[in-house]
């Protein structure tokens, strides 16, 4: 069941108003890449022999080759595009590998951090099979270095759904991919700057700040003596989630919020194609990042409204 296609064309147009910002639309804003596999396939081509991580020390072209093993391996024990895939926690940087994999054979990776098994989870049919004990290189280490996709995803197709919160939450590739943009323009990361992030593998925030930020910024992967760190707290950068108290953000505190892809803002200013105001006790945000919506669509009613989200 794809819930993008069970949505009433007038929720459809109040998300996508949201979405906007002034009269910029999503189709207006080009971003570099058309998927998420894009970007690793893109950022291969360009700096194949760059390191990306410094323990295990991997060059882009050894990361890649990982991820299509992987997708491979996902092929080959009946995973298919648009399967609904549950992320699980293996070795660093395993997770990040099989991430990267469910999006090269065009599936949806699932977030279910706090394991309720509500309608919603269960209506996706979600596929189960990875296990956390696993060795991934071990099980991918005689499939082919090659992968080629049955299934290319658009920009509006969903990459992500996150159970964070409690509620579904439907993120595109282009909702992450513009949020990972709008986060590497606020940091100012440049190639080849060593980088380390303390989070966990069971939120947006760690698909954007962990998995995909220093892919696409072409960072090396460090956690000794890296010149940006980001984490919870004595890091250079300190993310949030009271978003409440936004107006009294640090500068160096990120904003979190999953319902925009990940990161709100940097201090108290939005990122790139992000706009918000406190409205006694609601945020309302509009803005590129801004979700697809949840998987509740009597929420989305509630909340989608006047041209904005209201959270």
């Amino acid at each position: 069941m794809n819930y993008s296609y069970t949505m009433k064309k007038e929720l459809k147009t109040s998300i996508y108003k949201a979405q906007c910002i002034g009269n910029v639309e999503p189709i207006e804003y080009m971003i570099p890449y058309p998927s998420m596999r894009s970007l690793i396939e893109g950022q291969n081509i360009k700096f194949s022999q760059n390191v990306i991580f410094s323990k295990p020390k991997m060059t882009n072209l050894e990361f890649y080759e990982k991820i299509n093993q992987t997708a491979n391996w996902l092929d080959s024990i009946g995973f298919k595009q648009k399967d609904y895939i549950k992320l699980t926690e293996l070795v660093f940087p395993q997770t990040e590998i099989l991430l990267f994999a469910i999006w090269q054979i065009g599936a949806i990776a699932v977030i279910n951090s706090n394991e309720n098994y509500d309608d919603s989870i269960k209506k996706l049919k979600l596929k189960n099979i990875i296990h956390k004990n696993i060795n991934l290189f071990d099980l991918i280490k005689d499939f082919p270095k090659n992968f080629s996709p049955k299934y290319k995803p658009l920009l509006d197709d969903d990459a992500l759904i996150t159970f964070e919160k409690g509620n579904g939450i439907r993120l595109s590739h282009y909702n992450l991919l513009v949020n990972t943009s709008s986060i590497q323009k606020a940091l100012n990361i440049r190639s080849q700057t060593s980088f380390s992030c303390s989070l966990k593998p069971k939120s947006t925030s760690w698909v954007i700040l962990k998995a995909i930020l220093p892919v696409y910024c072409g960072c090396i992967y460090d956690d000794i003596g890296a010149e940006i760190t980001i984490g919870k707290s004595n890091c250079h950068y300190n993310i949030r989630t009271d978003l409440k108290n936004i107006y009294q953000y640090k500068k160096n505190d990120i904003a979190i919020c999953p319902e925009n892809g990940a990161v709100l803002a940097l201090g108290k200013n939005p990122i790139h194609l992000t706009k918000f105001e406190l409205i006694k006790d609601q945020i309302k945000i509009q803005g590129h990042s801004l979700m697809m919506g949840y998987l509740d669509n009597n929420l989305n009613k509630k909340q989608f409204y006047d041209s904005a989200f209201f959270l």
